[in-house]
């Protein structure tokens, strides 16, 4: 995300409008002192109506239809799509490739309509089968091969949870043929997994714990239910304006912390407020 930002605010230094294909990033507070500087964000559906600009692609990726429409639009596309995105598109599309010959299914762990899944089922046509909880499951057809792959901010305990549901079912459906027809892929990225070891740790040591994130943030909503369980004095705010007086005593350790969205000086402001709070 740091890395979208950067590039969003070096290219709005030679260029008057700069417009980005969604949110840069999910933090309203971001978002708008980047539109101050210039960053005007619009809609897919928007992108048709766009000619002779340039256009940011997002560190979530995307579809190859963005590509073909800017193509013949004449953008000029500035890509900050994480390499780790682009890495998962493409094993993606391998994976649907070798899926089509199999008549099997390409199965994506994620948010339905995030921008990143959006970016992933356009590997496949848009036919990957998209699921986030155990209801979702009953989408799949347990006689055909399933593949299956993680949005990449998503919590790694969802996860394994549901490919440990989906193993259950083909086991009860294929028997000792089982094994043939599953293949998990845990596409999460490491920076978003090893954090909740370190958060869960981070909980444990403080007795309040401030977690700052944009409320339309996938990760953010991960990482701060890791802190809750941990600690059950846990409170999401989006900015120094949601805190409250009552969650603190003079005597807490209190902790801070944010989504990989959160840039540190919201986190810092956040931080201030809170020291204020504890002097009066």
């Amino acid at each position: 995300m740091e890395f979208a930002i950067q590039i969003a605010e070096d290219e709005m230094e030679d260029s008057q409008t700069l417009y980005c294909l969604g949110d840069i990033v999910h933090n309203d507070i971001e978002i708008a002192r980047l539109n101050a500087k210039g960053l005007k964000v619009i809609e897919r559906d928007e992108l048709a109506n766009i000619r002779n600009s340039k256009v940011l692609i997002r560190a979530h990726g995307e579809p190859p239809e963005t590509y073909k429409i800017a193509l013949k639009n004449n953008l000029e596309l500035i890509d900050a799509s994480c390499p780790v995105v682009l890495k998962l598109q493409n094993r993606i599309k391998d994976a649907y490739d070798e899926m089509n010959e199999l008549d099997g299914q390409i199965v994506i762990y994620g948010k339905e309509g995030h921008a990143e899944v959006i970016g992933l089922d356009g590997q496949t046509n848009s036919h990957a089968i998209i699921v986030s909880k155990e209801e979702d499951l009953e989408k799949l057809d347990y006689t055909r091969p399933i593949v299956l792959f993680s949005q990449t901010t998503k919590s790694t305990r969802g996860f394994y949870e549901l490919r440990n549901k989906i193993q259950e079912k083909i086991k009860e459906v294929n028997g000792e043929n089982a094994s043939l027809y599953f293949k998990a892929n845990d596409s999460i990225c490491r920076q978003v997994s090893n954090r909740e070891p370190q958060l869960k740790k981070f909980s444990k040591e403080h007795d309040v714990i401030v977690f700052v994130s944009g409320r339309k943030s996938s990760n953010g909503k991960a990482l701060f239910g890791v802190c809750k369980e941990n600690n059950d004095r846990s409170y999401f705010v989006e900015n120094e304006d949601e805190l409250n007086t009552d969650w603190f005593h003079k005597e807490d350790l209190i902790g801070v912390c944010g989504a990989t969205s959160t840039p540190l000086w919201l986190m810092e402001k956040v931080a201030s407020h809170i020291k204020l709070i504890g002097k009066n």
